[in-house]
């Protein structure tokens, strides 16, 4: 099933890897917005959910996020992190960082020991307002499936130009102020295999990897509905294997199957 998230604040949800995550959506409430168009996306394709509602304001992200914190507080519930997601990629929102200062300023006030998290493709982060907000949460989570420009046409498939090259140069100026993510799957797509958990593709992932010294590496597969019809988890000995690789290098790394 196909999830399209509430704008600009949903949840708590239980994240597989964050914890208790109150959900920031900066992106329109009835479609999604997205710098990539990935096969895997349980938010679908961008053609099948084009947004008629704009995004919201910076107020109306800030109200919203203060009024649902303060209704957290009076429950009792903590949430352990606060993470920028939902309907696409954050980091397109024109006050971005301005939204992330508001967000600081909004957890050191009601709940200083939660963590601020923003999921992101990282099409935006040679552009230096972005890179500088990005630096300043906790868990700046970035995505990196592969460094194969043919594989990232067919699984990530990101509208306009994006230079993989660029990108993981503008990911070692992060160094440990980072989180790479990376989905790993089989299957085919359009008749063609999308497995890059064989050594042809961890490889040079590895050696990426290993040239960023990102804080932690996160790995998981498939865990919702796709999209794209014809992929596949990839198996728990085949990510921990891959995960194994990363330790290896000196890095943490964390395994969701």
């Amino acid at each position: 099933m196909t999830i399209i998230y509430p704008s600009p604040i949903f949840g708590p949800v239980h994240s597989r890897r964050l914890g208790i995550s109150l959900g920031i959506n900066l992106l329109p409430g009835d479609g999604k917005c997205c710098s990539f168009d990935c096969i895997y996306c349980e938010c679908g394709f961008n053609h099948d959910f084009v947004p008629k509602q704009k995004m919201p304001t910076r107020e109306e992200v800030r109200e919203a996020l203060e009024n649902q914190l303060i209704k957290m507080k009076d429950e009792g519930t903590a949430p352990d992190v606060l993470t920028f997601a939902g309907n696409g990629e954050p980091t397109l929102h024109p006050h971005f960082p301005e939204i992330i200062e508001d967000t600081l300023t909004l957890r050191h006030q009601y709940f200083p020991n939660a963590k601020v998290s923003v999921l992101t493709n990282g099409t935006q982060i040679l552009r230096l307002a972005v890179f500088d907000a990005l630096c300043k949460v906790d868990n700046n989570i970035c995505k990196l499936d592969t460094i194969s420009p043919d594989y990232i046409a067919l699984i990530d498939r990101p509208n306009g130009n994006y230079d993989v090259l660029k990108i993981i140069e503008g990911l070692k100026r992060f160094g440990n102020r980072c989180v790479i993510q990376t989905m790993f799957m089989k299957g085919e797509y359009e008749g063609k295999s999308v497995d890059n958990t064989s050594e042809a593709f961890v490889q040079p992932w590895l050696q990426t990897i290993q040239a960023i010294q990102p804080r932690e590496v996160m790995i998981y597969t498939i865990d919702r509905e796709t999209p794209a019809h014809q992929l596949k988890k990839a198996s728990p000995e085949e990510l921990d294997a891959i995960g194994e690789q990363v330790r290896k290098l000196g890095l943490a790394c964390s395994v969701a199957y």
